[in-house]
């Protein structure tokens, strides 16, 4: 894995799958859907940020099922009407040159919320809301009190054949890397953490019992996902509390998936818990992409707080991470690629769309 060759703008090979640079566009939530299929608003979003030169493009958390949704507004890949919406989102993003991905997502506890500038507190199930379900009846807390009834083992199996279907969808739809969401405190993450598994089946536990669910999911989706396309799972590397999941619990998870065919770790951290005291601040989380990378061996994807091109080029110069994933930076420019590839001198890496040649000429 030590492979300290690479920069910014050198191309990414994932399986089948090359990726024109190692800059990927992070899933980042939307709640702009209508009954889960996307519109126009996602085709502008995630298809800007290809023009702009993402050599990677993932879209946002996008529901299993209705009761996996985080609110109302949540992408959804349930049901076949989803389809053709993501196919033409992906077909614009693969015509501009990037990567057309998507991460396949259950809430659990979190879910049934409202949308967040409508303030984001549990939606009672009498007022848009519904019930919702997680590993244990533990709530989240603060604005989320509802207490999920804790799933039995048929739930378990609904839900795993839930991905196994959704990813048969978005291979469908033309999506060409596929992310498991096992992170932010979502259903697969409660499985993991001590913090929200308190079962005493062979869900519960014992480590090899609570990653239990992430390991039977990955090995159905694996199946169901053609073996030349890059699958990638996403984790929380840790819940920032002491007795929770931690970075060491995380690199054997990440040993344990590379063995279930899974190519890429998207290291994130956090959102299990309400109280988490969490050291934001530039980078913070890139130790853990680098340490995943080195003792389990697989890639791995950089996230949070990266903003600057010389500080992601960094991260892949030093095998620190094979590739780096923006969110808010994106948000803010969706021509940041364009913009590192002239500061770091890498101009003919990241061409402007002929329809733009004047505006980056000088």
């Amino acid at each position: 894995m030590d492979n300290y060759t690479a920069h910014l703008f050198q191309p990414l090979t994932l399986k089948s799958v090359t990726l024109r640079n190692r800059i990927g566009v992070s899933p980042m939530c939307q709640y702009s859907s209508e009954d889960g299929v996307a519109t126009d608003w996602h085709l502008v979003h995630l298809g800007s940020r290809s023009v702009g030169g993402a050599g990677l493009v993932v879209a946002e958390a996008t529901a299993v099922s209705p009761e996996g949704r985080i609110t109302p507004g949540d992408a959804g890949i349930w049901s076949d009407k989803h389809v053709e919406a993501i196919a033409w989102i992906n077909r614009f993003v693969k015509q501009h040159g990037a990567v057309p991905g998507i991460q396949i997502a259950h809430a659990g506890r979190k879910a049934s919320a409202a949308r967040p500038w409508e303030g984001g507190a549990h939606l009672a199930d009498g007022a848009g809301g519904w019930p919702t379900m997680a590993p244990s009846a533990l709530a989240f807390g603060g604005e989320l009190p509802k207490v999920p009834r804790a799933m039995t083992e048929a739930d378990i199996a609904r839900v795993q054949n839930e991905f196994v279907l959704a990813a048969r969808r978005a291979l469908a739809a033309g999506c060409e890397c596929l992310e498991l969401h096992s992170a932010h405190g979502y259903l697969s993450h409660e499985f993991l953490s001590p913090l929200t598994n308190h079962r005493s089946d062979r869900y519960g536990g014992s480590f090899d019992n609570r990653v239990r669910f992430l390991l039977e999911t990955t090995r159905a989706v694996r199946a169901a996902w053609p073996d030349k396309l890059p699958l990638a799972v996403r984790i929380s590397c840790t819940d920032w509390v002491p007795g929770g999941w931690d970075i060491e619990q995380s690199v054997e998870l990440a040993r344990r998936l590379k063995a279930e065919g899974v190519d890429l770790i998207d290291c994130s951290s956090g959102g299990n818990v309400p109280d988490a005291k969490i050291p934001v601040g530039p980078g913070y989380q890139v130790p853990f992409a680098e340490r995943i990378r080195k003792e389990a061996a697989i890639a791995t994807a950089a996230v949070g707080m990266i903003t600057m091109p010389a500080q992601a080029d960094e991260i892949v110069r030093q095998g620190r991470a094979d590739l780096v994933l923006l969110a808010r930076e994106f948000l803010r420019d969706p021509y940041w690629p364009m913009r590192a590839a002239r500061a770091l001198g890498h101009a003919a890496a990241v061409p402007s769309p002929v329809q733009y040649t004047r505006a980056w000429q000088h």
